[in-house]
């Protein structure tokens, strides 16, 4: 995770934004919306941005409309990367905030939800969140998982993957190229026993499905729309 990219376009945060709330759940600030009756939920693991990020919020928004109880965890406890901090570029910041991370705290939201008679569960990550839910995936902690322009996620990665997964990228991106995500296709034609997807966006960049610009915003709905379609197909 690393260079210009992964700061472009960066959203102005606003934790008043979405029609959610925001509570506990597993021991961490969430943004939740939705309804519990539905007993499938979907995890949303964020860029380096974070949670009050109003695209993101709009997305969980989209998601819980689809029937899905949502919620979007504040992974950085506060501490969302600051483009306008000088002194803790991504390198430094990504210090305190490893991606390995997404998987360790996402574990007792999963138990969280489960006690409030969550039946299913899926799980997307942008960016930073991908390899998150690539772990929760290998481990089956999940009914099925989407990965959005992710970042430090390897063809090793994916060939540890067990349970339905799609992968949504980007024309132009420096941290899961096209050529990167050609691998993963391979990886999962190899593995029949598990139903994988894969979609480059055309004219799209790092980080485009929560940090859009005006001309990426077609391709940034077509995704949405690709990724609440693969969790109504699999999270049920």
């Amino acid at each position: 995770m690393s260079g210009p990219q992964c700061c472009a376009n960066p959203p102005t945060l606003d934790p008043s934004s979405g029609a959610g709330h925001a509570e506990q759940v597993g021991g961490l600030d969430a943004y939740v919306v939705g309804s519990l009756d539905s007993k499938l939920a979907i995890i949303l693991l964020s860029d380096i941005f974070g949670y009050e990020a109003p695209n993101f919020r709009k997305l969980a928004d989209k998601v819980a409309a689809a029937g899905f109880y949502v919620v979007a965890p504040d992974y950085f406890y506060g501490d969302a990367y600051d483009p306008e901090n000088a002194e803790r570029p991504i390198p430094v910041w990504v210090k305190d905030h490893g991606v390995e991370s997404g998987y360790d705290d996402t574990l007792p939201v999963i138990q969280a939800l489960k006690s409030k008679g969550i039946s299913k569960i899926g799980a997307a990550g942008f960016c930073w969140g991908g390899k998150g839910v690539v772990e929760l995936n290998k481990r089956e902690l999940i009914q099925a998982g989407v990965i959005l322009h992710p970042a430090l996620v390897t063809a090793d990665d994916i060939k540890g993957v067990k349970v339905p997964i799609a992968v949504l990228g980007a024309e132009v991106d420096e941290n899961a190229s096209p050529e990167l995500l050609k691998q993963f296709e391979e990886v999962l034609a190899a593995k029949p026993e598990v139903d994988g997807f894969v979609k480059v966006y055309p004219r799209t960049t790092h980080g485009w499905t929560v940090r859009y610009k005006d001309e990426e915003k077609a391709a940034a709905e077509e995704a949405h729309v690709d990724m609440v379609q693969w969790f109504v197909k699999y999270v049920k």
